[in-house]
């Protein structure tokens, strides 16, 4: 009886996934449409591309895509991107909870921002991934295995020592926490090489389409799982408050309990993948020609010498510093104010459903011909809305406060929440319109390399500007004692001497309202400087953006064999 059930239930959970599937689906466009861009190719471009050629090497991204036979692999790189996106979830969540703890500078959190630069590097070493492999094992396989079980004992590890880095008192180890995620976040970002590379030959050709599907649910769900389910559920106050737990009963889950069960689950995974799991040979497909480490090097260095890349690549790397200040610093702020991380994280989780419900309603932006046009016309209002998160942070102590004890009213939660999620919403619609611009740019020859290139130069320019904002603010922040306006608290002994006389360090000037309001300034600068230049880039025809490749007579060029995931 109890089988039957668990088999009738079974078949509805798959019945479900499906159809979410094919609804999220809907909504994905193809990276490109091929024959398009070859009809619009000016005659000179058209004769290094042959039409029959280019159409037969697409051909299959034609077919209606159909997950018949597919199943197991699709939902095989979901939960592939699911273990990638929680280490990224993580790395989040630790500076929220250091900050609630009040056991961190923002310099600290500023040098623990430098865990996340794997992700935005990760093209320095993805053509040694692409182009080294052991063939009787497979060309990803060889790779996923042995990193996502280093993975797997990496997060083991860190399980059985987080309490003691990170204790519930005192100050914890941050030099270790800062080199643990570092390690991890470098085998997560070339997990991310090797699965994006196996999605293209996993899945049938006509359904290679769906690997994007796979991503853009599976790594949100992991960061979910790695950022807001991590903070809540090892949260004592979340505990107390929602499930009337004892205090000191701590979170519904200890922190080494969490770490322990992602890391069993991936040896697991990784386990039955190394068992059950076999690769088929791309390189027995037709057209395909294995290239080596330095002719993927050399495929990246002709695209950087376009010159419209390299103009390109600056508008890219600083496209974000004038909003890094409100989404890198505010939420940090908030918690310094007194409002709890878990109410925010409650918040954060809001923004995920929005997050899957918003292309629904704005495909028809996104997929248009020029998608820039709508980046350009919101950038000046998110700027303005940038400035709705400074008032909310300079009045929230005023808001939550009473009598010197904090006491959130309901209204503040309805203000916070609909700052936060205007922003985010503003900012996901953006992030939608450029990598639609990624798309239109991209060598459809090379459009996997050209889309990791576009996103390393964005994510990059966004980190270092992320960790230089945490710094700045720190630096411009100054504090002097209550007791003593000529102590000004700027070393450990001048703070303990504060104390010592029954006083305490107050804030006398905020750094964070100085470093706002400079990368306001540079934000409406860059407005104006790149704006008619990403106007016309979006014009320019794909035949702007090819470049030129010798390749073996007889043989041909698929994205399958020549793309550094």
């Amino acid at each position: 009886m109890v089988s039957k059930k668990l088999s009738i239930f079974i078949s509805k959970f798959q019945t479900v996934l499906k159809r979410v599937s094919k609804f999220i689906y809907q909504f994905i466009p193809f990276e490109n449409n091929q024959i398009a861009y070859y009809k619009t190719m000016p005659k000179s471009i058209k004769s290094r591309v042959d039409r029959d050629e280019f159409e037969g090497t697409h051909k299959s991204t034609l077919e209606k895509p159909n997950l018949n036979g597919d199943r197991l692999n699709f939902y095989l790189l979901i939960i592939l991107y699911i273990i990638q996106g929680i280490p990224v979830g993580l790395s989040g969540a630790l500076p929220i909870i250091l900050q609630s703890r009040k056991m961190v500078t923002y310099e600290d959190q500023a040098a623990f921002s430098i865990s996340l630069w794997p992700y935005s590097l990760k093209l320095l070493w993805a053509p040694i991934v692409d182009a080294l492999y052991v063939k009787t094992i497979g060309r990803r396989k060889c790779w996923l295995v042995p990193l996502q079980f280093l993975l797997g004992i990496l997060i083991l590890y860190m399980a059985n020592n987080i309490e003691d880095w990170l204790p519930e008192s005192g100050k914890p180890n941050l030099k270790i926490l800062i080199i643990m995620f570092f390690v991890v976040n470098i085998l997560s970002a070339t997990q991310d090489i090797v699965v994006d590379g196996w999605a293209l030959t996993m899945l049938k050709k006509k359904n290679v389409g769906y690997a994007s599907t796979c991503n853009s649910v599976g790594v949100p769900f992991g960061m979910f799982l790695g950022s807001v389910c991590f903070t809540l559920l090892v949260s004592e106050q979340f505990n107390v408050t929602h499930f009337r737990a004892a205090p000191g009963a701590g979170g519904l889950i200890s922190m080494k309990s969490y770490l322990y069960i992602y890391g069993f689950a991936i040896l697991v995974i990784t386990s039955i993948v190394g068992i059950f799991k076999k690769e088929k040979d791309s390189s027995l497909e037709d057209g395909c020609i294995n290239i080596n480490v330095f002719q993927n090097y050399k495929l990246l260095w002709d695209i950087l010498k376009l010159p419209r890349i390299r103009v390109l690549a600056i508008a890219l790397m600083t496209t974000r510093i004038g909003f890094t200040a409100t989404d890198s610093v505010s939420n940090l702020k908030l918690i310094d104010a007194g409002v709890s991380k878990d109410n925010i994280m409650i918040v954060t989780s809001a923004l995920y459903i929005i997050k899957l419900i918003m292309p629904i309603f704005v495909s028809k932006f996104v997929t248009g011909p020029k998608p820039m046009s709508y980046f350009l016309k919101v950038t000046p209002f998110r700027l303005l809305w940038c400035t709705t998160y400074v008032i909310l942070v300079y009045f929230t102590p005023s808001l939550i406060r009473k009598d010197g004890l904090v006491a959130v009213p309901t209204y503040y939660y309805f203000i916070m929440a609909s700052v936060l999620i205007t922003n985010d919403m503003l900012n996901f619609f953006m992030l939608l319109t450029l990598f639609a611009f990624f798309c239109r740019l991209s060598d459809p020859r090379f459009g996997g390399t050209y889309m990791t290139l576009f996103n390393t130069f964005f994510y990059l320019g966004f980190l270092l500007s992320n960790t230089v904002v945490l710094k700045l603010v720190d630096f411009s922040t100054f504090r002097k004692c209550s007791t003593n306006d000529q102590n000004s608290c700027s070393t450990p002994d001048l703070k303990n001497l504060c104390s010592a006389n029954g006083g305490s360090c107050v804030i006398s000037m905020d750094g964070y309202y100085i470093v706002v309001f400079i990368s306001l300034i540079i934000g409406f600068i860059w407005y104006f400087v790149f704006r008619n230049i990403i106007k016309k880039y979006q014009s320019l025809s794909i035949s702007h953006w090819m470049i030129n490749i010798k390749r073996p007579v007889a043989q041909t060029a698929t994205e399958s064999c020549l793309m550094p995931a």
